[in-house]
């Protein structure tokens, strides 16, 4: 046990390389993906619902059913929690390396099987669809253990945080690449095929060929994953799986030397203009605009203030900073909603609703990633990191699929078509702030893992403790022996 825990102190002490960076890019590039991939759909939900549920003599769009936009929303959750708990328990069983390209090629195929949906009538679309969403959120799922599990394992002590936060904010790249092909996909076909509002010809706004450009932005997200995979075969295994997993200090060693809702808050505030005023790819560009903004004002800089920060001032303060941000800010678009619905203010509300993105990222976000990859024990640390990424997936799970509901007016004559009343995005607004004050209170369980070793976290040092306390008693008791009596 010695001469391995000696490998990953030097480990531990090693300066930053060029393989750490290499490294970042390599295991991020999969969190783009995994960004992109879950991000697209919410750009063309409400394309789908034009085209395959159009009502000739609706005086609005076609939408998605609430069963259907649902699961069209939420069965890549679903597969991403299964995904963190499989992969995640596959990855300590058969080693990190192995697993990892199994997940890659996994969320390839589904990607492209997504816009290759079949189906001659709108529910056989939905259910083919929703099928490969299923286990394209599968393989993202393993993405999360294993990457965070890999960078942390890679990573020396001093600068651990920051490259596994790299490695998540990634995610943020994703969003902004998925707003901005969906915007210049839109903006192709719209200036191609020419369309009417909705309002002035419901039938010639949708054009047969927006079609494809929902199955277009879907199967691009296949692009970065391909081009990952051969750099992820040739990553050699974890020093620290090998040495502490494997028991093969002397393999370590060599190892070493290597160099959702969010569109229809837009609504609800008057930021989007109403759906019967539009065609159908007009407000699949103006959807994904917003959301690109939103991505690129708040998403992206609140991960990227946390990999600057997180090995300054410690995963604690960042979480819990977070979730305090994160109340006010909800509490301060709750409270004055019907100030910010009003013409003229909606500005504001996008301001506030982006500072809520940053503080998620530069917060919870990112701390509930980066955390489980450095406290648990290597033999458990893939498993026990899906656990907890399925943890936080199962709240996204609810989310999903309860925003859409809860979010709904409480005037029956203003919901959405199909959708029960619910009790309104003010009182949602609440609720999500009342989550955030129990993960703030939650968040004083979480130990502090800045500058510690991943061993000295887990405990997986005490052996080699133990046996220099053995060593040094047997010292001191030899040199006793060897005094001459009186």
């Amino acid at each position: 046990m010695a001469r391995e825990l000696k490998v990953l102190d030097a480990l531990d002490a090693a300066k930053t390389q060029w393989y750490h960076f290499t490294a970042v890019v390599i295991a991020g590039m999969g969190f783009f993906t995994d960004a992109y991939d879950l991000f697209s759909i919410s750009l063309v939900t409400k394309l789908l619902g034009r085209i395959y549920y159009f009502n000739p003599s609706s005086k609005t769009p076609g939408s998605l059913p609430p069963n259907v936009s649902a699961a069209v929303n939420g069965v890549a959750f679903c597969g991403t929690l299964a995904g963190q708990l499989f992969f995640g328990w596959l990855g300590d069983k058969m080693g990190r390396k192995k697993v990892y390209g199994m997940t890659l090629m996994l969320m390839v195929i589904s990607c492209i099987a997504s816009g290759l949906s079949f189906g001659s009538t709108p529910k056989g679309v939905m259910a083919t669809l929703c099928f490969f969403r299923f286990w394209l959120g599968f393989g993202i799922g393993g993405d999360y253990p294993l990457s965070a599990t890999i960078m942390s394992e890679y990573a020396n002590k001093r600068t651990r945080g920051a490259f596994i936060a790299a490695v998540f904010a990634m995610q943020g790249f994703g969003n902004l690449a998925g707003g901005i092909v969906s915007i210049v996909v839109s903006a192709a076909f719209k200036a191609r095929f020419d369309a009417p509002a909705y309002k002035d010809e419901p039938a010639g706004s949708t054009v047969p060929q927006a079609d494809y450009a929902w199955r277009v932005v879907l199967m691009f997200g296949a692009i970065p994953a391909l081009l990952t995979y051969y750099w992820r075969m040739k990553m050699p295994k974890t020093a620290r799986y090998t040495a502490l997993v494997a028991k093969n200090a002397q393999q370590a060693a060599s190892d070493m030397t290597q160099n959702l809702f969010q569109k229809d808050i837009y609504t609800a505030v008057n930021w989007l203009p109403k759906a019967e005023t539009m065609n159908a790819l007009e407000e699949m560009f103006r959807i994904s605009r917003a959301q690109t903004l939103v991505a690129l004002c708040g998403t992206i800089p609140g991960y990227w203030f946390t990999v600057f920060f997180i090995d300054i001032i410690g995963r604690f303060a960042i979480q819990l900073g977070g979730f305090f941000f994160m109340t006010a800010f909800m509490l301060g678009l709750a409270v004055p909603y019907h100030h910010w619905t009003t013409p003229g203010h909606h500005i504001g509300f996008v301001v506030m609703y982006a500072f809520t993105f940053f503080f998620a990222n530069f917060g919870p976000n990112s701390t509930t990633f980066i955390v489980p990859a450095e406290i648990f024990p290597a033999r458990l640390r893939s498993t026990c990191h899906g656990i907890s990424a399925a943890a936080g997936k199962a709240g996204a799970i609810i989310g999903s699929f309860g925003f859409l509901y809860a979010a709904q007016s409480t005037d029956p004559k203003k919901t959405d078509a199909g959708y029960p009343p619910g009790i309104g995005v003010r009182n949602s607004l609440f609720v999500l702030a009342g989550c955030n004050v129990v993960g703030f209170f939650f968040t004083f369980l979480v130990p502090e893992s800045k500058g510690k070793s991943l061993e000295e976290l887990s405990g997986e040092n005490e052996d080699e403790e133990v046996d220099e306390e053995v060593e040094t008693s047997a010292a001191a008791a030899d040199e006793y022996r060897s005094i001459p009596p009186a």
